[in-house]
């Protein structure tokens, strides 16, 4: 069978296991990106894989993805009867980066908002006011997603894994969002809406120097946890699974390390 077909074949499952638009579309990618250097995906042996995510050049988190994908597809494979031994069962793990990544400064913030296309000032308020990834940023549709109720306008996001969470809008975000057009809040080719790719692109342009998109949403994160010290709150915010995941969104300043310090010892 050609890499084409397999492909084909997997995602199909894959929608039938009700995974999201925008986890389809990466771990596609990522096997026709292996497929390119193993056309006989079938042939393939575990040392393949392992020297495949010992490619130099990735990083903790790209190897952890990558690894998911192969994964996914030799089990499917083997369930499937396509292979008679599964080459990824004894691939190692890959430990998840207790790295905490630098939220945007504020500076690099307000050029986003400056921005000359107006769908980016809107894409960066939702990234550090709500704290929204660029595929969540993508989906909004202004038709199915706006609840108002007695306290404002809140937001249904459609997250990673195909869950939904609702969020209350920031006033100005939901004035923002409301001036818009109804329907898609960015149209674009994929699925009548941008990709998560087109939106990080775009605003990662807007920003200065190295920042990107995902900052933002670490902004969020940091601020939200400095001004409520409600992680759990902060967590159910960031559509995450465990607190410790969240704990890796929050920057805490070197001052307010210094102030622990000095008041454990008075």
């Amino acid at each position: 069978m050609t890499p084409h077909t397999l492909i084909g074949d997997w995602r199909t499952w894959l929608v039938a296991s009700n995974l999201s638009k925008n986890t389809i579309r990466l771990r596609c990618y990522q096997l026709r990106r292996f497929a390119e250097e193993h056309p006989d995906l079938l042939a393939v042996t575990t040392a393949d894989l392992v020297a495949w995510l010992g490619r130099p050049g990735w990083d903790q988190e790209t190897r952890r993805s990558q690894r998911s994908a192969l994964r996914g597809f030799y089990q499917w494979a083997h369930a499937a009867g396509l292979v008679d031994a599964d080459p990824s069962g004894t691939l190692p793990r890959i430990k998840q980066s207790g790295k905490r990544r630098a939220p945007a400064p504020q500076w690099a913030v307000e050029a986003g908002l400056k921005a000359e296309d107006d769908r980016v000032p809107l894409m960066v308020l939702l990234g550090y006011r709500q704290g929204l990834r660029a595929g969540e940023i993508a989906q909004v549709n202004t038709e199915t997603d706006l609840i108002e109720d007695l306290n404002g306008w809140s937001l249904v996001v459609h997250g990673k894994g195909g869950k939904d969470r609702i969020m209350p809008l920031h006033p100005e975000v939901a004035a923002a969002i409301l001036a818009r057009p109804r329907g898609w809040l960015f149209p674009g080719q994929t699925d009548g809406h941008l990709s998560s790719g087109h939106v990080t692109v775009l605003v990662s342009r807007a920003l200065p120097g190295k920042w990107t998109a995902h900052p933002l949403r670490h902004r969020f994160g940091t601020d939200a946890w400095a001004r409520t010290h409600n992680l759990l709150g902060v967590m159910e915010l960031l559509g995450h699974a465990t607190p410790e995941t969240t704990a890796r969104y929050v920057h805490q300043d070197s001052d307010v390390l210094r102030q622990i310090v000095e008041a454990a010892a008075a």
